[in-house]
């Protein structure tokens, strides 16, 4: 029996950032030892999940090859993503990876029509060398997916349209590539209730019926619940926990993962809430432990906390990077 390929793998994927000047500069790890892998056989949403400033976006910026890590590397279809970038095969990472990013309003220009955007993807990606009405065909066709005709965007600035109607057309526009894979940064952050969820349904059905992996990023654990097959939990650059999301969101071990599952307010009159939990302490000194990033701040630290970076040991089926499981 063979085994699929991966469609996208992290592979012990580390970035360094030199900040400050003179006597004051240190060397920061934004991402350090990041591996995980989506196979290229089986669909599925695997989300980022964790705090801002996690690195969880910097992640990001290397797996679409927009920064180049430091070490370890990014793999698409089994090749280096810096290679296909580098060799000549930048078109068709970027018609087969596509992304969506926190703001809309930053993905278009307020002075161009919405519509150009998509009859520019379109003819560089979805129906290149073909006729106008194709074109536009194609454009129409990846707006029906997001709900959304294309009379209603003719003609129309940004402006014109909700943050969450901005969203929806941004989604349409990776779509028209026919896409294997949608890295989608912070995409419901700045759209209301209702369309955080049209948008994950919408993420499923690409899943279930487009056949698309969707790597989903985010700090919002609700979100991620409803959407996600497998979870990473981020902190200070570390994967601290990842698995299945049902194990690691309804039993999490890592006891960053409780504190952050315990933020979140439930629908149950016998939970009383207790507000979000502020995690208090200087972020820089936290990126520049030791030991565990998260020793200065865990209730269940060890002596050896401070001393020592944790294994990553797989217990019941999760990856778990903490002393308390060696």
């Amino acid at each position: 029996m063979s085994i699929a390929p991966k469609l996208l793998a992290v592979d012990n994927v580390t970035k360094v950032f030199t900040i400050g000047g003179g006597f004051h500069r240190v060397r920061l790890k934004a991402v350090e030892g990041a591996s995980f892998a989506l196979s290229g056989g089986q669909p599925e949403i695997f989300t980022l999940a964790g705090e801002s400033g996690c690195g969880k976006t910097t992640l990001a910026r290397m797996m679409l090859g927009l920064l180049e890590p430091t070490s370890g590397q990014v793999l698409y279809n089994e090749a280096p993503v810096q290679q296909l970038i580098k060799g000549g095969e930048r078109g068709r990472f970027n018609k087969e990876v596509q992304a969506v990013f926190q703001n809309p309003f930053e993905t278009f220009n307020p002075l161009r029509p919405v519509e150009s955007y998509l009859l520019e993807t379109s003819r560089n990606y979805g129906a290149k060398g073909k006729g106008n009405g194709t074109v536009r065909a194609a454009a129409d066709e990846a707006l029906q997916l997001v709900g959304i005709d294309y009379k209603d965007v003719e003609g129309k600035y940004p402006h014109e349209f909700s943050g969450g109607q901005l969203q929806r057309i941004s989604i349409a526009r990776a779509l028209i590539t026919g896409p294997k894979l949608i890295l989608a940064d912070e995409p419901v952050s700045m759209v209301d209730a209702s369309l955080k969820m049209s948008v994950c349904n919408l993420f499923r059905v690409l899943k279930e019926e487009r056949q698309v992996s969707v790597i989903y990023i985010t700090h919002d654990l609700a979100t991620a619940y409803y959407v996600s097959d497998r979870i990473a939990v981020m902190f200070r650059g570390n994967i601290v926990e990842m698995g299945p999301v049902n194990s690691v969101l309804v039993e999490p071990k890592h006891p960053y993962t409780q504190i952050l599952r315990d933020s979140v307010p439930e629908p149950d009159p016998a939970r009383k809430w207790r507000g979000r939990i502020k995690l208090s302490g200087f972020e820089e000194r936290d990126f520049l432990r030791k030991g565990c990033k998260f020793s200065g701040r865990c209730p269940k630290a060890l002596p050896i906390c401070d001393e020592e970076m944790p294994p990553t040991v797989r217990l019941d089926g999760v990856l778990v990077r903490c002393h308390l499981y060696t």
